[in-house]
């Protein structure tokens, strides 16, 4: 436990923290990757130029600071960094370099308010928490291992083909290059690719899985993005054959097909985010089949809009499923010949003319205005937490900041 003394002087420091969290956050990275080099292969360098990663890692540690007394609310997000830090192989040995490093940047950004006192609290307070983290990676590792053609860390897998599903998203089918079998997944979690990099040597992103459990192959489904360097990597260079190194799958945004509800279950999702939802959908068809299903998807329009036939035909073969499509720019070709049911944003009239009475389990995934919408809504409405999931690619604090 940590010294009561500590909790005091951890707390009064949150709201400063707050104040320059960005700030610190920034010097450490910077500090970090000048002092460790060979760590920085581990994160994002897009999200590090955009400043997410900065963002997220503040107010991970404004959080800790407040809710110092009181770890329980915190563990949901120690959840989440567990499972990251498990898809990136993070190791005991790495936390003793983000140590130094962090509370070398808070001596070195806080100046004279970083007395004695201040640095000593906040080094146990750190040993705490990666004790903590260290401690539920291990479990994670050891649940991977364990799992029939489980392992740790990075395998050799194969591309056995691609698929161009729209004008800018291609599916990547990977078997491992051994001829073993994959593990069972949690449909809603996510692999990790390692690809080469002309800057870093080699670079790491996680990407949903968009298949059902139970196949022989991973299937990941990769948007393109004008100045995303894997995604193009994948697009353009990546060819039928290729080998890539892939992690285990990890994450904490799953459907689990064994919870059994008699309350409908709204799968909600807008461009790319149909990933991780199309893979409950399949297993949710699979295991729950006299249960009603929505699901919801927006995209932009025709051209874009990936897997609108294989949502037609499961929603023709399945009459416990209904699909609703909604192009918020549909084109005149689109109107023509209509792959859509309705247009605009989704919103929370559409939602609420599918579940009248609003009562479902919500899991919801894309960009970042879609998932302010459609949390916003789910607050006002009461819906319970416990029927609230999603997959938010930047801090939690901002997503219920900016739905408040």
């Amino acid at each position: 436990m940590l010294n009561p003394r500590t909790i005091e002087i951890v707390k009064a420091t949150a709201p400063i923290l707050e104040q320059h969290g960005e700030a610190l956050t920034r010097h450490f990275y910077k500090r970090m990757f000048s002092h460790n080099p060979e760590v920085a292969p581990l994160f994002n360098p897009s999200n590090q130029a955009a400043g997410s990663q900065q963002k997220a890692l503040a107010a991970a540690i404004c959080a800790y600071a407040a809710n110092i007394d009181n770890l329980e609310v915190l563990g949901g997000a120690v959840e989440l960094i567990a499972q990251k830090h498990a898809s990136l192989h993070i190791l005991p040995e790495h936390y003793p370099i983000v140590g130094a490093n962090l509370i070398g940047s808070i001596q070195e950004v806080l100046g004279e308010g970083a007395t004695e006192e201040v640095v000593t609290a906040w080094t146990e307070a750190y040993g705490f928490l990666a004790d903590i983290m260290i401690g539920r990676e291990k479990q994670i590792y050891a649940s991977q291992a364990a799992e029939e053609d489980g392992w740790n860390g990075l395998k050799t897998f194969r591309v056995a083909r691609k698929e161009s599903e729209s004008t800018v998203i291609t599916s990547i089918y990977m078997e491992p290059a051994d001829g073993k079998g994959v593990p069972l997944f949690k449909p809603g979690q996510y692999i990790t690719v390692r690809v080469p990099h002309p800057q870093s040597g080699t670079t790491m992103r996680n990407y949903s899985l968009s298949n059902a459990p139970g196949e022989k192959y991973f299937r990941i489904s990769v948007k393109r993005e004008p100045d995303g360097f894997v995604s193009n990597f994948f697009h353009d260079q990546l060819r039928t054959g290729d080998t890539i190194e892939v992690g285990p799958p990890c994450g904490e945004f799953f459907f689990d097909p064994q919870e059994k509800h008699e309350r409908p279950l709204m799968l909600v999702s807008a461009g790319v985010g149909i990933t991780p939802t199309l893979s409950m959908l399949a297993s949710a068809l699979r295991s729950q089949p006299d249960r009603s299903i929505h699901f919801v998807h927006g995209a932009l329009n025709g051209r874009v809009h990936a897997f609108g036939q294989t949502l037609r035909e499961l929603a023709a073969t399945h009459p416990n499923l209904k699909v609703h499509i909604r192009y918020s720019e549909a084109t005149d070709e689109d109107r023509v010949n209509p792959t859509h049911d309705s247009e605009g944003f989704i919103d929370a009239e559409l939602l609420e003319s599918l579940v009248p009475n609003r009562d479902a389990d919500y899991f919801f995934c894309g960009p970042k205005p879609f998932m302010v919408g459609i949390y916003h809504n789910l607050l006002k409405w009461g819906i319970p937490a416990s029927q609230v999931n999603f997959e938010f690619f930047g801090p939690r604090q901002e997503l219920e900041q900016l739905a408040a």
